[in-house]
């Protein structure tokens, strides 16, 4: 049986998973998590898109870029499948 690594810092934070989406899905799915976590006031949340061909991570990472309210974004150290997003607060 395999063991993965779990940083328990992540565990909390907002999580969204887009496996088995599309292109275009995956970007709604990306803005209205956004926007329901600038809602909720959260300052960091986590966006899953996988590797596969890059097809999702492309359009998630532009989503991000155009968002007014996208701090900073990064792919986490031990997965890179995954990326952690600090969003402004809104006034």
């Amino acid at each position: 049986m395999k063991k993965y690594f779990v940083d328990p810092f992540l565990a909390n934070i907002p999580t969204i998973d887009l496996h088995g989406l599309d292109r275009e899905s995956a970007r709604i799915a990306v803005l209205d998590f956004i926007n329901d976590n600038i809602k909720l006031k959260n300052k960091e949340i986590i966006i899953i898109h996988g590797i596969g061909k890059d097809i999702v991570r492309k359009e998630v990472y532009n989503t991000l870029q155009r968002h007014k309210f996208v701090l900073e974004y990064k792919t986490t150290y031990f997965n890179r499948g995954q990326t952690i997003v600090r969003l402004k607060e809104k006034k």
